[in-house]
């Protein structure tokens, strides 16, 4: 059974990592598809910032296979792989949806953050380049991305404003964040990625400057610092 748990792993990354190719692709929902119009919203990162999912592909596809050849019977790795397949699973047919309706990428986006930050709170201490690295980028950027794309959700339906969609949004992040880092203080990949999607959304906000929303992305960003230096140099002297 571990080695098909092994074998499914990998499917699911590869199916993953297939997604933007038999879909049209995804660098963030576009205006039209909210009643009210979400034309350069402020919780939104810059359209670069989405280029870290090759490296998230990438990266999973390689730790998947890495996995099925050399660690299919370790519970290092065999405890995390139902949500991390779960969660990839989901991945797969992210795009097509969020590309046809946001609202129900948004219910997707947060499963599979859900299973995915199980997924990250299960898996071993050990094999840190194939195994903690993917796996804490994935998830970070998945807290961002589910913030995000409730936030647009938010705004795009006129529950909130924008600028109140945007700011409680990245409080969001950074409270579930700072949560899954105190956690696994043994992963500063996952604080990278954060950091990642915030120097992002200050980009976005940058000009015209949008003062509160930059604010709060660099009292986040020096706090996320200080947390990945502190919870990585304290992992070292363990």
């Amino acid at each position: 059974m571990h080695k098909v748990k092994a074998v499914f792993a990998l499917v699911a990354a590869i199916l993953f990592a297939l997604s933007p190719v038999y879909s049209s692709g995804f660098n963030g929902f576009s205006a039209g598809q909210f009643p009210i119009p979400q034309d350069n919203p402020p919780v939104q990162p810059a359209g670069y910032a989405f280029s870290i999912w090759g490296l998230i592909y990438i990266w999973l596809l390689a730790g998947a296979l890495f996995g099925l050849l050399n660690r299919y019977d370790d519970p290092a790795w065999d405890t995390m792989r139902w949500p991390y397949i779960a969660s990839l699973v989901i991945g797969a047919a992210w795009i097509p949806v969020a590309n046809i309706n946001p609202a129900w990428a948004t219910v997707l986006i947060w499963i599979m953050w859900a299973t995915a930050a199980l997924a990250f709170l299960r898996m071993g201490r050990r094999d840190r380049i194939w195994l903690r690295t993917p796996i804490a980028l994935y998830t970070g950027w998945l807290t961002a991305a589910a913030c995000v794309a409730l936030g647009l959700l938010l705004a795009g339906y006129g529950y909130v404003s924008e600028q109140t969609a945007a700011l409680a949004m990245i409080a969001l992040a950074l409270l579930l964040a700072a949560t899954l880092l105190t956690l696994r203080p043994d992963t500063t990949e996952y604080a990278a990625s954060v950091i990642w999607a915030l120097i992002g959304i200050a980009v976005a906000n940058a000009d015209p400057a949008n003062w509160p929303v930059l604010a709060l992305c660099g009292a986040g960003l020096v706090a996320f610092v200080i947390l990945a230096l502190r919870s990585g140099s304290g992992h070292l002297r363990k």
